[in-house]
């Protein structure tokens, strides 16, 4: 049995996918995750209706590596669909990658333009989440 198919059995339901869109940003969103300064993400609403599993409070996630393996399991607790131009700054610095909206605006501007195209008028799907489980090695 993989690490992965051992969690699903361990998480029933669980949903796997990465962070961000290059293996550099992916890294750095795990370690936001894991020093507790990232507690919430978002999404692309258009990215959700081609077929990506939205977040729904209650779900449990396993957060892979850029390599896949497995990194951290999470659990939604909170869903906001809102425009891009909605999202407040309480929401941005739950990011954690930023420490103003402007910032969070600059930074995500940039992602979706590189991911599918950006408006500011764009639905995006946002989620605050508790960390379950930090797979890393214990040493």
């Amino acid at each position: 049995m993989s690490a992965i198919e051992a969690l699903k059995d361990r998480y029933p339901g669980a949903v796997t996918f990465k962070f961000g869109d290059s293996s550099a940003l992916s890294s750095a969103l795990v370690s936001l995750v894991r020093s507790g300064r990232k507690v919430a993400s978002c999404g692309a609403l258009s990215d959700y209706e081609n077929g990506e599993p939205r977040p729904v409070v209650g779900r449990r996630d396993i957060v892979l590596a850029w390599d896949g393996s497995p990194e951290l399991v999470i659990e939604t607790v909170e869903v906001v669909q809102c425009r891009f131009e909605e999202v407040t700054e309480a929401m941005a610095l739950a990011e954690g990658e930023n420490d103003d909206l402007e910032g969070w605006r600059k930074d995500h501007r940039d992602y979706f333009e590189r991911n599918g195209g950006f408006s500011s008028e764009m639905q995006l799907v946002w989620e605050r989440f508790v960390l379950l489980e930090d797979l890393a090695p214990k040493g």
